[in-house]
């Protein structure tokens, strides 16, 4: 299982969205995307104003990633054995009841903070049933020769609906108010709930496995990974990318801004935040209208590595408009690197553990985002933000050069 498979590719620009199945995929993607950002934005805004307390923002962060870290491997073994639609149906389903929930309690005044915090836990438990679903569901949507146009367009897709998300968000909080508000969010689950009972979706390509019995199966699935070069890469890759800086330093931006001189919430800290997706978005357009970098193992270490370069950078810039520059070729670089990890995990899973193997990816590079906090954060709080976020990237960047150094060996070999 060394051999790293390498089909043909279709580079013709936005290869996959000539699918007539994959362009309902794509937006109702950017469309739930979007409405999961929303309730952030509503959720957050309402338990702030109720109980100001920081301990349970914190706690809102961990909540959303943990499931990811515990129920990915699970989620993924599900869709080996059911229909992906029906997995991904569910985990909107939930979203929607999450969302009438918050309504319900705003409505009647009734919310309490172990309400939150139980609300929070299955909005992360809905996004777990979501994911890995959505990308074994691909490869009934899309030809094989396809596949990486649109795993590419579905992370434009994902920033997409990060980018509107908080502005749609606002704009329904003072217009419709929280209560209103959280309501007509659960109504935009519906699309995708609809469109999915329908997808491409073909039962020869699903083989069944058996279910999931327990560590032995999880064991044995990371075991039959780590015997697969290309695998073994990728997800070592994105679960450190995620375990020493994922979107840690997000967090820490007001710091950032206020250290490059602007020390209001104004449209120059709003563009700080803002830089960083702009160039995720950018790297989706781009390069799928031009049919660039195609999927390799080599050049997703590269490219991780860029990132590195220029997240440490950010960090010690003195200059505002370079720092700018900096955060979107952050980006730019996130995004194809994420995205290319993803495509070589799902043209080299095997078929029948597909699910189980996307999962393992899942919880590597979302899961492990549970403790990107501490890297940038918590270390921050003793050497400084600026040197915490430099000295994370720094690692991330020798560590990718010794996985790239490790795989160029036993390819050679």
């Amino acid at each position: 299982m060394s051999i790293q498979h390498r089909p043909a590719t279709d580079r013709r620009s936005f290869a996959a969205l000539r699918q007539a199945g994959y362009r309902g995929f794509f937006f109702s993607t950017g469309g739930a995307m979007m409405a999961d950002n929303i309730e952030h934005v509503i959720s957050y805004w309402v338990i702030f104003e109720k109980f100001e307390s920081a301990a349970l923002g914190g706690f809102a962060v961990v909540a959303h990633w943990l499931p990811y870290l515990l129920f990915s491997i699970h989620a993924g073994a599900l869709t080996d054995r059911f229909d992906a639609r029906r997995v991904i149906q569910a985990g909107m389903l939930l979203f929607m009841l999450v969302s009438i929930a918050w309504g319900v309690l705003f409505a009647t005044d009734a919310l309490q903070m172990w309400h939150a915090m139980v609300l929070l836990v299955l909005h992360g438990v809905a996004g777990v049933l979501w994911s890995p679903a959505s990308q074994v569901l691909l490869h009934h949507v899309v030809p094989l020769e396809q596949l990486p146009s649109a795993i590419r367009l579905n992370a434009t897709a994902r920033q997409l609906g990060l980018l509107a998300g908080p502005a749609v968000g606002g704009v329904i909080l003072l217009t419709l108010g929280p209560i209103y508000g959280i309501f007509f969010n659960a109504l935009l689950y519906l699309p995708t709930i609809l469109w999915l009972w329908k997808a491409p979706y073909d039962p020869a390509q699903q083989p069944r496995s058996r279910a999931l019995l327990g560590f032995r199966d999880i064991f044995a699935t990371i075991r039959q990974i780590a015997g697969h070069r290309t695998l073994a890469a990728m997800i070592l890759l994105a679960g450190a990318a995620s375990l020493f800086i994922g979107n840690a330093y997000q967090a820490q931006m007001p710091g950032f801004a206020h250290a490059l001189g602007q020390v209001d919430a104004d449209m120059y800290y709003s563009m700080l935040l803002g830089a960083d997706a702009a160039g995720a978005l950018a790297a989706g357009l781009i390069l799928e209208s031009r049919g660039l970098l195609q999927p390799r193992s080599r050049t997703a270490f590269v490219l991780a590595i860029v990132w590195c370069a220029a997240l440490a950078s950010f960090a010690l810039s003195p200059f505002y408009a370079l720092a700018l520059a900096l955060l979107f070729i952050a980006g730019f670089a996130e995004l194809s690197f994420n995205s290319m990890a993803q495509t070589l995990v799902q043209l080299n899973a095997p078929a029948e553990i597909r699910g189980r193997v996307i999962g393992v990816f899942t919880m590597s590079a979302l899961g492990l985002r549970t403790f990107s906090g501490v890297s940038v954060g918590v270390v921050g709080s003793f050497i400084g933000i600026h040197a915490a976020l430099a000295a994370s990237a720094t690692t991330l960047a020798l560590l990718s050069l010794t996985l790239l150094a490790a795989t160029g060996k036993a390819r050679a070999r």
